[in-house]
């Protein structure tokens, strides 16, 4: 034992490897921020602890790890930074992350230099910092706390789009500290040589991802995330190595290419990104927090504290009062808004960065500044987890439990459904791996997840915890019913539909039954043929009122389409409009009088299934929707604002 010493870098890296990830998944089965347990944690390692993890023995190593991490997180933060999104975003969401960021930066400034002393630079520094809630923090929480979607989705826009913009602001108010002596038109040309240099290499290295990534079988199957990683960072030190401080703007702007390019790997790379940030984050934010003295907080004493408590209770409700004016939220949303905001890994990653920066250059107030920034990153977690749930629910800003759907699909027969679904003044999500298909949704304002609806995370996203009912639409009956199976082990629905192939090639209403599932649109259904007649507008959307009941089907069941017009292509009962309230159409649906049911009908086959529903007793509604059936959901200008 004598001999036994945690003075080894190469063990540092390990232990940080292996108690971030194993810090992650024990917040998962908690259901609370990684960054929680990952702060506590590397405190409780670190040198001033327990002196397990020591990441002084990394020596200038670590400097080259956090900046490595820094370069992956800006470039996930532009995968995500979604160009269609941010032009449709909302005007909450768009003040939000302008003038409410502008809002954060100018309070967090003053109030250093009010209650530290600090120099204008380095309280710049603080405010571009703190600026950023962190979104990897604000997901678990919402999803905990089960808030509305219109504020959880403020939230989390705001925190994915500032994500990659707050870092960049960061690093040019970087540049300035970097330069003290420099003048203004100085400061001015060096900001923008970095910035337009940093732009030409994203955009050169972004162009040759996308280039590369689009066409299949050019980088060897298997390697293309490792590909795009390897490539990413080279970008990062290429860039820093021709001009230094450089690198980040190249590897945001890349990503912003990269993100907003359909590739054939646009899946695979989200998914290995959430595995990469399980890895390397937690690392790294183990590291970083063993790496902060607890002297240094201590030090900060009681302005610390104060400035955190102005950050929240002055600060950050001037941001939501300000950023949110003359939207249609209203009070309680603006509320709860203000109280959660939550810094995250972005914050801490970047301020120690700056902390190696500042000292390499022998400009004073590096530790302070990384200091600070933790102890707003602690406090902030640690009021929103512990609070947020109850100010939710004082403010009646839960979800409701039974409400809206999730649809496996994002083609247009799934999206057909979701539009009248949405009818009901209820939440409708669909979830599709196509890049493709989900640009399409995007473009109709369809509210889509990409990503993989057999993955607990994903349904997460969609809400599945408090929805009334899953419906399964894609032409992969095996992989509507393995969703379905796993919407089961996730959720205790009201209702489950899955679509049915014509010949129950693989799967049979036996399997679907045994499932406790119907088969949407009342039999087995040809999905990818009624997509394309959606896509090529040659169907109409129909509305029919049941008149009469006691009429059966061959199969004896009530008021049911019958089988020639369910079974022959000629048009597709969607949902029916029972009590107030719509439902999808199943092979167990029973029609009672005054029901009312949507249906799509080939306009080359209307007259055909006009005489058959007439015949049943039924009776057309007329509406101006059936003369233009659009799968757009895009509100009008007036609406956004």
């Amino acid at each position: 034992m004598e001999h036994l010493t945690f003075s080894n870098p190469a063990l540092t890296i390990a232990l940080g490897l292996a108690t971030g990830i194993f810090a992650q998944s024990v917040a998962h089965h908690l259901r609370i921020p990684g960054i929680v347990l990952l702060l506590i944690t590397g405190v409780l390692l670190g040198p001033d602890v327990g002196g397990v993890i020591q990441p002084e023995t990394l020596g200038s190593a670590l400097g080259i790890i956090t900046g490595f991490a820094v370069a992956v997180i800006l470039f996930e933060g532009g995968l995500n930074l979604k160009i269609q999104r941010l032009k449709r975003a909302s005007r909450a969401i768009r003040q939000m992350i302008t003038i409410g960021g502008a809002v954060t930066v100018v309070g967090s400034m003053l109030t250093t230099r009010w209650f530290f002393g600090w120099g204008w630079r380095i309280s710049i520094l603080f405010g571009t910092l703190v600026m950023v809630t962190g979104p990897t923090v604000i997901n678990p929480l919402l999803r905990r706390f089960k808030v509305k979607s219109n504020v959880s989705a403020v939230l989390e826009a705001e925190g994915v789009l500032l994500d990659a913009v707050g870092a960049v602001v960061a690093m040019v108010a970087l540049e300035v500290a970097l330069s003290p002596k420099a003048g203004p038109v100085a400061t001015a040309v060096m900001l923008a040589t970095r910035l337009g240099f940093g732009t030409l290499v994203g955009l050169l290295g972004g162009v040759l991802l996308v280039t590369l990534l689009k066409r299949r079988n050019v980088v060897p199957e298997g390697l293309e995330n490792v590909f795009t990683l390897c490539l990413v960072l080279a970008i990062f030190q290429g860039a820093n190595a021709l001009l230094p401080e450089s690198g980040i703007v190249a590897v945001t702007v890349a990503g912003v290419l990269v993100g907003n390019f359909q590739t054939y790997i646009q899946r695979e790379l989200a998914e290995f990104k959430e595995a990469l940030t399980l890895m390397l984050i937690g690392m790294l934010f183990i590291l970083l927090a063993a790496d902060v003295r607890l002297n240094e907080i201590y030090a900060l004493g009681l302005p610390g504290i104060i400035t955190v408590l102005v950050l929240m209770f002055v600060v950050r409700p001037i941001n939501v009062v300000v950023g949110t004016f003359g939207t249609q939220l209203n009070w309680r949303e603006k509320c709860f808004i203000g109280w959660i905001g939550p810094r995250g890994i972005v914050a801490a990653a970047v301020a120690s960065f700056f902390a190696v920066e500042l000292n390499t250059y022998g400009i004073a107030g590096g530790n302070e500044l990384r200091a600070l920034v933790f102890m707003v990153i602690t406090i902030t977690v640690l009021s929103a987890g512990l609070t947020g749930g109850l100010v939710a629910q004082i403010l009646d800003l839960r979800r409701p439990s039974n409400s809206g759907w999730v649809i496996l699909g994002a083609n247009e027969l799934a999206r057909a459904t979701a539009k009248i679904l949405l009818e009901n003044d209820e939440e409708v999500i669909c979830i599709d791996a196509n890049p493709d298909v989900c640009s399409a949704a995007e473009q109709d304002c369809t509210r889509v997840i990409f990503g993989n609806g057999l993955k607990t995370h994903t349904l997460l996203r969609a809400e599945i915890d408090t929805r009334a009912g899953a419906l399964a639409i894609t032409g992969n009956e095996e992989m509507n019913l393995l969703f379905i199976e796993k919407v089961k082990d996730e959720a205790k629905l009201l209702y489950i539909f899955m679509a049915l192939q014509d010949q129950y090639e693989g799967v049979t209403l036996d399997m679907v039954h045994q499932t406790g599932s119907q088969v949407m649109f009342g039999s087995s259904r040809d999905v990818d043929f009624w997509s394309a007649c959606i896509r090529k507008g040659l169907v109409n959307l129909e509305r029919w009122q049941v008149k009469e009941t006691g009429i059966h089907t061959d199969k004896g069941r009530e008021n049911a389409p019958g089988d020639p017009f369910l079974r022959d292509n000629s048009g597709i009962p969607l949902t029916l409009r029972s009590s107030g309230r719509q439902f999808p159409v199943g092979d167990l649906t029973r029609f009672r009088n005054g029901d009312e049911v949507a249906y799509i009908v080939l306009l080359k086959h209307a007259e055909k299934v006009h005489e058959h529903l007439q015949a049943m007793g039924w009776q057309r509604i007329t509406s101006d929707e059936d003369k233009a059936f659009t799968l757009s959901l895009c509100p009008s200008p007036s609406d956004l604002k």
